[in-house]
């Protein structure tokens, strides 16, 4: 047989809570909840950390020098038949491969053939920082872009690096 008391004489009487507070309910709340915005914010920006900012522009790992026209380390053409800065070389720039110069990853798929896309990679804005096996590469999350199109050959981007038309001048590789 099972004892079952109904005595209500031993039941603890509850506390008032100290002015100002609603309980140790809310109080457990709050908690829960400062360490759950605590948490997303530390999560919102770990995602959100980058050089570069989503469109593009931004920070440069190569700057040029105050008052020059040489972007990302280019040198001036120097009389060139377009006047402009010189993006590569085209010696620096292998056939069937690429180069990061400044913002741009300047690439040959065939041989005499130059591209350049933006080094921003489309998914969610970290710089790509290889060229290999005639591929660009992101180390952020593992995309892969053709060096010809600069559209994804392996996701998760699904967006083409924008491309910037180039052309040869003399020994350089200038913007069209």
């Amino acid at each position: 047989m099972t004892d079952v008391q109904t005595r209500t004489d031993n039941v603890l009487p509850t506390e008032e809570p100290p002015p100002g507070r609603s309980g140790t309910a809310s109080t457990r709340r709050g908690v829960l909840l400062g360490a759950g915005a605590l948490g997303t914010t530390a999560v919102l920006a770990a995602c959100g950390t980058s050089s570069t900012n989503t469109n593009g522009t931004g920070f440069s790992n190569d700057p040029a020098p105050a008052g020059s026209t040489a972007a990302g380390g280019g040198t001036s053409t120097g009389g060139g038949t377009t006047g402009g800065s010189a993006l590569a070389s085209t010696a620096d720039v292998p056939e069937g491969g690429g180069v990061i110069k400044g913002d741009l990853v300047i690439t040959q798929p065939v041989a005499g053939t130059y591209k350049a896309f933006s080094k921003v990679c489309t998914h969610v804005g970290c710089d790509v920082n290889k060229v290999d096996g005639g591929v660009i590469i992101c180390p952020c999350h593992g995309s892969k872009f053709s060096i010809e199109t600069g559209e994804p050959t392996t996701g998760p981007a699904t967006k083409a690096l924008p491309e910037t038309k180039v052309k040869v001048d003399g020994d350089n590789i200038v913007k069209a």
